[in-house]
């Protein structure tokens, strides 16, 4: 039998097969053998993930076994938090959110808790850097009397992304959204409290998601959604909710190859003195240039130079 994982919690793997049909499975014990062969080269924390297409077999107690996992046309990931007092090479591995991803939604409020670009374009280059389409909400704009955000909504769109205003509130923005969203897999992530579970019980009734609250101490979101849950809405349409994020650094992404995940740097990186050039420190780079010159947002910059400086390259295994 085929179908595709929905949940995971611990050892179990919750499995939607073709006819819609809601079955626990548990991995057949060739993988927890090759994953413990492999222990020593580790570079992830996950044998299948949500979103995983797999093969089962079904037993008389109703329960299944997988017997294949198929292979993954993408996967969104990052660096797994890191180990608190460890020094090890390699240290902070490989953490599979979720895989066979069509968009990636980046949710970010406009206030409580507060806009932040920063985290958006460290998204960016995750979706980017994976084959899977980013797509900016900015969510809680009853909150923006002024239209402050239009800065970063016209930013963002002249580059070349789809960018969506929101409010659960005034029910602004979640037509055009819905009808964006239909016949894909799509992946909302973001900071806790930003709207995404409010977002998606709007968008489809009957989800009955949970919501979190904002606390007045912080301003920031209370972590509600505990596990990557993944909802099929519609006829070929899926939704993937999931734990809101205090941070993120992108797996697997080289120094020299950072500045192809960001589309704004594309016509000039080709024109550096240096074809290895970090567009940081070196001479004659052209990406520089173009930021002095304001052809480049210089806040997209800043953002370059701040996940630059995060990617750690002993992190790659060999």
């Amino acid at each position: 039998m085929k179908g595709i994982i929905f949940k995971i919690e611990s050892k179990n793997y919750y499995v939607l097969d073709e006819n819609d049909k809601e079955i626990r499975c548990f991995l057949r014990g060739k993988f927890q053998k090759e994953f413990s062969i492999k222990k020593d080269k580790l570079v992830t924390l996950d044998i299948a993930a949500v979103g995983d297409i797999v093969e089962f077999i079904l037993n008389k107690d109703g329960t299944g076994v997988i017997t294949e996992i198929k292979p993954r046309r993408n996967k969104i990931s990052r660096k797994a938090p890191r180990i608190k007092g460890a020094s090890i090479r390699g240290e902070r591995l490989e953490q599979i959110i979720a895989a066979n991803v069509d968009n990636l939604i980046i949710v970010s409020s406009w206030i409580n808790p507060k806009f932040n670009n920063r985290l958006i374009d460290r998204m960016i280059v995750v979706a980017e850097s994976s084959s899977v389409e980013p797509v900016i909400v900015i969510n809680k704009i009853d909150l923006d009397s002024i239209n402050e955000r239009k800065k970063w909504v016209n930013l963002y769109k002249q580059i070349g992304y789809n960018v969506f205003e929101t409010s659960t509130i005034n029910n602004l923005g979640l037509d055009e959204l819905k009808k964006f969203l239909k016949e894909k897999t799509n992946l909302f992530w973001g900071h806790s409290g930003v709207g995404k579970s409010s977002l998606l019980n709007l968008l489809y009734p009957g989800l009955n998601l949970k919501v979190s609250e904002i606390s007045n101490y912080t301003l920031k979101g209370k972590h509600t959604t505990v596990t990557v849950l993944m909802k099929k809405v519609d006829d070929n349409t899926f939704v993937i909710d999931t734990p809101g994020i205090r941070e993120i650094d992108p797996y697997g992404i080289k120094k020299e190859d950072l500045c192809h995940y960001f589309k704004d740097f594309k016509e000039f990186i080709y024109n550096c003195k240096f074809n290895t050039c970090t567009h940081h420190h070196e001479p004659d780079c052209a990406v520089v240039k173009a930021c002095n010159e304001g052809k480049i947002n210089e806040d997209r910059y800043k953002s370059y130079l701040n996940i630059l400086e995060t990617i750690e390259e002993d992190l790659f295994f060999e």
